[in-house]
């Protein structure tokens, strides 16, 4: 059959629905081959733009390829070229420090900082270019930009900041597994405190082929270059910053303790109930740890492993953490426990069980205790008591209290020394007469007494300060105490009490002083309650309630009476110790 040059032309140039559409409605006739033919040259159409595309991504990978490649050409040359130069400038340099300077110019760039150490990345896998996953198939993939070089050991960049500073996982510990975090850096060349810190040092130093490399590893200890501890059974794991950006990972290993030696650790500690206190307070008794159990290592117990290439034994790594291993030991010995196998709560609760199975036992072997208690007959018979020995006789006189040294800060040593005076003169009257002779007094009265039992009046810095200080206590002036303290002496408590006390005596003695006063030539006396006072004003008698009188003394015109003397029975004789009747 032959097409209809009409129908063919509309196939060639309708879009695919009205072919459809023609087709269809020249199904009719019987034009069947004309629909074949138009979905033969679509099928072509589509074969044609999918082999461009790939085409078009492949010449895209290529030229990626090339320019990738012409970059790491150039870093390499561009290595190469400061290598020439640095020979040039310095001909008789070692060979090993050229090597060093090239060492990273044919490593593949990497993009992407791990956190594992186990984790190394792919070679190649950080050339090829991210694919987005919803672009179709047949989409041109942009090509990727050139790589920058690889850091060398002069100049390295630092690690991104999404990076994590520590590589530890605490939140995986457990009874057997401790995470510490880093600890600060430190001074000295002095990592342990504790006995049990130096001994494990000691054995990391001794058993130790260079001390070169235990020196360096102090300086990376001090420094701060371990990360976050991490103590199990049996091994102490950290990652060690050395001179390369990527940490070292460091472990250490110890034997482990069997079960004979942790029986016989555990007895040795529950002998004693202060192994066990201070192992709670984070201490390791020495008898402890020298009961026979291998608890701290000796010299090549410590097996230390690390990633660097340096095969030393130890590695400067490793013996920075071997140093900072000894600083955790000193706060806290459960740290070499977990060391050799066993775990803090673990410890403490065999401890405890055996702790009262053994106090268990023992009261079981001791039997019940005999009830106290005597016979009823013996309580109720009936006895003779011993006489009670003579007193001793009493002292002739107190004893001088020691000396008390001056401290800063401390309490006044006169004032000390003025107290532990008056308490042994108390209980001296006490033990001989049975009495307190100053029990009743009143403040102020024990104040009198005090400032009075002192030798002098005052004259002295030490005295003034006294007199100060009970004034102060007592409420009254300095100048009040020194004339109470005059009193005091005079008459005691009586004498006291005529100064401050006047009263209204009866007739008889007081009526009788007058004329006497005449006998002896003296002028008559003004009387004034029970005081007489001298015309002129500067002599006075005072009538005390136990019948003697007691003399004053006043400047002329001036009411100021200080007493004077020693009291007596006859008005007179009181005068007699001022001075000639005569001249009164």
């Amino acid at each position: 059959m032959t097409p209809d040059p009409q129908v063919s032309g509309d196939s060639r140039t309708s879009p695919p629905e009205a072919t459809s559409t023609g087709a269809a409605s020249a199904q009719s006739s019987g034009r069947e081959g004309t629909g074949r033919r138009a979905a033969d040259v679509a099928r072509e159409a589509l074969r044609a733009a999918r082999d461009d595309a790939r085409r078009a991504r492949e010449e895209t990978e290529r030229e990626g390829a090339r320019r990738r490649r012409r970059a790491r050409q150039s870093a390499v040359d561009d290595r190469a070229a400061a290598a020439r130069r640095a020979a040039g400038d310095a001909p008789g340099r070692d060979a090993r420090d050229v090597g060093q300077l090239l060492s990273g110019a044919f490593l593949m760039p990497d993009l992407r900082d791990t956190d594992s150490d186990d984790h190394e990345p792919t070679p190649g896998r950080a050339d090829r270019p991210a694919r987005d996953p919803s672009a179709p198939s047949s989409a041109p993939v942009a090509p990727a930009p050139p790589l920058a070089p690889p850091a060398t050991s002069a100049a390295r960049t630092p690690p991104p900041s999404g990076t994590p500073r520590s590589m530890a996982a605490p939140t995986r510990d457990n009874e057997l597994r401790r995470t510490f975090p880093p600890l600060p850096p430190r001074d000295g060349d002095r990592f342990a405190e504790s006995w049990w810190g130096n001994a494990w040092v000691e054995a990391l130093e001794q058993g130790a082929l260079d001390v070169k490399r235990l020196e360096r590893g102090r300086g990376y200890a001090g420094q701060g270059h371990v990360d976050a501890i991490t103590v199990t059974p049996g091994l102490v794991l950290a990652y060690v910053q050395g001179s390369r950006p990527r940490p070292y990972r460091v472990q250490v290993h110890l034997r482990t303790l069997d079960d004979t030696d942790w029986d016989r650790f555990l007895d040795a500690a529950a002998d004693r109930p202060g192994h066990i206190a201070a192992l709670l307070d984070k201490e390791m008794p020495q008898s402890l740890a020298e009961c026979g159990v291998p608890l701290l290592p000796g010299p090549g117990d410590l097996e230390p492993r690390c990633s660097c290439p340096d095969r030393g034994h130890p590695c400067k790594h490793a013996a920075a953490l071997c140093y900072q291993t000894a600083r955790l030991l000193d706060a806290d010995p459960f740290v070499l426990l977990l060391l050799r196998g066993r775990g803090e709560r673990e410890l403490l609760d065999a401890l405890s069980r055996l702790s009262a199975t053994r106090a268990a036992r023992a009261a079981q072997d001791k039997g019940p205790a005999p009830l106290p208690g005597v016979r009823a007959a013996e309580v109720l018979a009936s006895r003779a008591l011993a006489p009670l020995p003579a007193p001793l006789p009493p002292l002739a006189h107190p004893e001088q209290p020691p000396a008390y040294p001056a401290a800063p800060g401390g309490p006044d040593p006169f004032a000390l020394d003025q107290l532990a005076t008056d308490a042994a003169a108390r209980a001296h009257a006490l033990l001989g007469t049975g009495r307190d002779p100053v029990g009743q007094l009143t403040f102020w009265q024990d104040a009198v007494r005090l400032a009075a039992a002192r030798p002098g009046s005052g004259l002295t810095a030490g005295t003034r300060a006294l007199y100060k200080s009970l004034a102060s206590a007592a409420g009254r002036t300095t100048s009040e105490l020194a004339r109470a303290v005059a009193a005091w002496r005079q008459g005691g408590l009586e004498g006291l009490a005529v100064l401050e006390e006047p009263w209204d005596p009866p007739a008889g003695r007081f009526d009788r002083a007058r004329p006497l006063l005449l006998a002896a030539d003296l002028p008559a006396f003004r009387p004034w309650r029970n005081h007489l006072t001298h015309p002129r004003g500067h002599v006075q008698l005072r009538l005390g309630r136990d019948g003697l009188w007691y003399a004053y003394e006043s400047e002329p015109g001036h009411d100021d009476w200080w007493p004077r003397g020693t009291p007596d029975l006859d008005p007179v004789g009181a005068l007699t110790g001022l001075g000639v009747p005569g001249d009164l």
